[in-house]
């Protein structure tokens, strides 16, 4: 009996350590999947946000190009529009800067572009000297356009290219500012160079104040000289 009962005892006991290494073992099993799992989850979460910032990263590099396109873009529409606010105003040559009841060639683009934070000096000859050159097939809405009507090798008009082959300009007594076809015209034909002023703004700190330098000697149409093959001088 002694012995049955200790071997129940021993049995107990053995069923003991059984039960121990059946919780260890269990527990281990149950532990190490978990673990697992949460490293598991641990790469992922570092995956999904290297590829969040990757992602940004792409997505901000676009928004920055995007964002200096649409500027340009939308300072050429400004000036333009500017400009065409102020159709019909009367052309007199020699106009005082900043003065908006009467306009010459260059006094025109001055005050336009001066509205939207470009600087340009006061003559069409000095403004022919700002910005970046470019040639007629490169043209953009905005640039400017330059003349020598009297063919004489002097540009004696400007004028702010708008797009679809028109210029915005003015010119001519009785005429005023009006938007003229470039393609074949006078001013096509007499063209000398174009600028683009608007990539060039961070230099206006540079331009040198002509404010009291008048066109006089660069339009003949004023000095009562009818030249250009259509009669059309700035």
């Amino acid at each position: 009996m002694n012995n049955i009962k200790l071997n129940g005892r021993v049995g107990q006991t053995f069923a003991g350590i059984a039960l121990s290494v059946t919780i260890a073992f269990t527990g281990s099993l149950i532990i190490t999947p978990q673990t697992t799992h949460a490293a598991t989850a641990s790469s992922k979460t570092t995956s999904t946000a290297s590829k969040t910032t990757t992602t940004s990263d792409t997505a901000t590099t676009s928004d920055t190009a995007t964002t200096s396109e649409t500027t340009n873009t939308s300072k050429a529409d400004q000036i333009i529009e500017t400009g065409k606010q102020f159709i019909g105003i009367p052309y007199h040559f020699g106009a005082v800067s900043g003065r908006t009841n009467m306009f010459d060639c260059s006094s025109f683009t001055q005050y336009v572009f001066k509205q939207n934070g470009i600087d340009l000096p006061r003559s069409s000859r000095e403004q022919a000297k700002t910005g970046k050159a470019v040639t007629k097939d490169q043209l953009q809405p905005g640039d400017l356009v330059f003349s020598d009507t009297n063919h004489d090798g002097v540009i004696n008009h400007v004028s702010i290219y708008i797009g679809d082959g028109k210029l915005l300009h003015t010119y001519r007594v009785g005429i005023g500012v009006t938007i003229s076809e470039f393609d074949g015209s006078a001013w096509d034909r007499s063209f000398v160079t174009a600028r683009r002023v608007i990539a060039e703004q961070d230099q206006s700190a540079d331009t040198p104040d002509d404010s009291a330098t008048t066109d006089q000697q660069d339009n003949g149409d004023a000095q009562g000289t009818n030249s250009g093959s259509d009669n059309q001088t700035g």
